[in-house]
């Protein structure tokens, strides 16, 4: 395993080698091949940035699903010392535009089918990507040398979005070590080699494809294969296709491939490792066992400042272990919280003294700030600490919970409480798939409000659902939503995260079915679910 510290070095490792390098349903690379043509693609950015008026930085924005393009380009940036953007197709419109100018981007390469998502004037050159005019400056540069750039581990290779769930997408500076780092690591610790294959159906704009699939791919020397967009039918059939034996996921797409319909033989496959986060706990056993595979499920970030994940010890629900350096503080107090106390039904019994923001006091780990965003780096960077934003609490023998995030905090009757436990509860409903908490506006701070989506269309009734609170002893009076909105579609990122910042400005008024409690008893909110909801319309 290389040592290298660029993303170039370790592309330019792979030059030479005639086993596949990149695998998709439009056809296979070699790695030389792979090299090479990046190699063209980084060339021909360089004529197309040099002949753009102005001075700026050398920002390409880079608007399309998990096509061979993608891949190309991003090599061809590390190779011609350009900065790939991810811009998020769920976006569109002003807000597309708002990411391309607060990333400087000089230019846009899309996809043509993502054309009308971005304004008619978004400011800068928009080229598609299988028009004439880029893919004839590609052509024009092959067989050119694969010498690269100069680059240090630190210099910027790509800016990823964060994904937009309590606010504006930021730019975060992702550099070669960013990027190698995390590559390096994983193909280390799962023993990935040149004879595996990683394969990346998350999108690449996102920092859970570039850093857990296509860097362990890169930096083990293995075969990556990438299929556009996510497909849960079609995860098994490319599974075997490519011969997959790594893949990575963020969020619940575990959860789309478990709904489908499941064959005698779905354990006979070449899949060995299954490694992403916050994938729901219930999934990780059902998954593994299905399909015979072993999955690893960790803590992370788009930022990158902590990082850790489960071992066979960790209790169900758990994170992981804290490492060293990473606290629980009061967010008000900066002093270490409490260690949880649990009853004996497990029901945490001192959240308001146990629940508090991960910090790690050792420094931002791989964080490298947000691109032209002070105030973000200082919230983030505090005295030398890096602070996460999420909330958790610590048991005993170090294990770490979540808790929510800082901005998902609902403070009612002047005591902050966390979401995540109230989620956790809410699901052990057999008939709830899915549960989201939310603050909403009340007379005095905040009123607790639930949504919940029905598992295989059974959703409890209002009483059942009351009867079903009453009976767990580990849900506070505090923690009982006062409204639990019903619905079959939550709003979602480009990676299944769901975006609570809408569910919140929508309301009890929000055209689903909404029950409002009263005392311990539900009962359906007055004119709820009689137009469409705020959260489906674009924004």
């Amino acid at each position: 395993m290389t040592a290298a510290g660029t993303v170039s070095e370790l592309l330019l490792a792979q030059a030479g080698r005639t086993e596949p390098g990149l695998k998709t349903h439009e056809g296979t690379w070699t790695w030389d091949e792979v090299v090479a043509t990046s190699a063209a693609h980084g060339a021909a950015l360089r004529e197309l940035l040099s002949g753009l008026p102005g001075d700026g930085p050398p920002h390409v924005g880079v608007l399309a699903d998990n096509l061979p393009e993608f891949a190309f380009l991003l090599g061809g940036c590390a190779l011609s010392g350009s900065v790939l953007v991810g811009l998020n197709p769920t976006r569109r419109g002003p807000a597309l535009t708002r990411d391309v100018r607060v990333s400087d981007c000089r230019v846009v390469l899309t996809q043509s089918s993502y054309r009308p998502l971005l304004d008619a004037d978004p400011g800068v050159p928009v080229l598609d990507l299988d028009g004439p005019e880029w893919t004839n400056l590609v052509a024009a540069h092959a067989g050119v040398s694969t010498e690269q750039a100069p680059a240090g581990p630190d210099d910027l290779l790509m800016l990823i979005f964060t994904s937009g769930t309590s606010g504006d997408p930021k730019p975060v500076r992702c550099t070669h070590r960013k990027i190698t780092g995390p590559g390096r690591m994983l193909a280390d610790r799962f023993g990935l080699s040149t004879t595996d294959t990683t394969y990346i159906a998350m999108p690449m704009f996102h920092s859970n494809a570039i850093m857990a699939g296509w860097a362990v791919g890169l930096a083990a020397g293995a075969a990556i294969a990438l299929r556009d967009r996510f497909s849960a039918s079609g995860f098994l059939p490319d599974v075997r296709r490519f011969g997959a034996t790594y893949a990575n996921y963020v969020g619940t797409p575990l959860s789309y491939v478990l709904a489908t319909p499941p064959g005698s033989d779905d354990a006979d496959n070449p899949l060995r490792l299954v490694y992403g986060n916050e994938g729901a706990e219930a999934d990780l056993n059902a998954f593994a066992e299905r399909f015979g595979c072993r999955v690893v499920d960790a803590y992370g970030s788009t930022e990158g400042g902590i990082g850790f994940s489960r071992t066979p010890d960790t209790p169900p629900g758990s994170l992981g272990r804290l490492t060293d350096g990473v606290h629980i503080l009061d967010p008000d107090t900066g002093e270490t919280c409490e260690t949880a106390e649990f009853g004996p039904d497990g029901e945490l019994r001192n959240a308001d003294t146990a629940v508090g923001e991960l910090v790690n006091l050792s420094g931002p780990g791989w964080f490298a700030g947000y691109y032209n965003d002070s105030a973000a780096d200082a919230d983030r960077v505090r005295d030398g600490r890096y602070h996460t934003g999420d909330l958790a609490y610590v048991d005993a023998d170090g294990f770490a919970y979540f808790a929510g995030r800082t901005a998902d905090w609902v403070r009612v009757d002047g005591e902050n409480l966390g979401t995540a436990p109230i989620e956790r509860i809410l699901v052990r409903h057999p008939a709830i798939a899915e549960a989201v908490v939310y603050a909403v506006p009340g007379r005095v701070g905040d009123e607790v409000m639930a949504a919940i989506v029905p598992a295989g269309g059974a959703s409890p009734g209002p009483d059942e659902f009351a009867r079903f609170l009453d009976a767990q002893d580990d849900l506070g009076p505090k923690q009982r939503p006062r409204y639990v909105r019903v619905t079959t579609d939550l709003p979602r990122t480009a990676t299944f995260k769901v975006i609570k910042r809408w569910l919140a400005a929508d309301g009890p008024d929000c055209g689903d079915p909404v029950w409002q409690r009263t005392g311990d008893t539900y009962r359906p909110l007055p004119g709820s679910g009689s137009h469409a909801p705020v959260s489906r319309q674009a924004r």
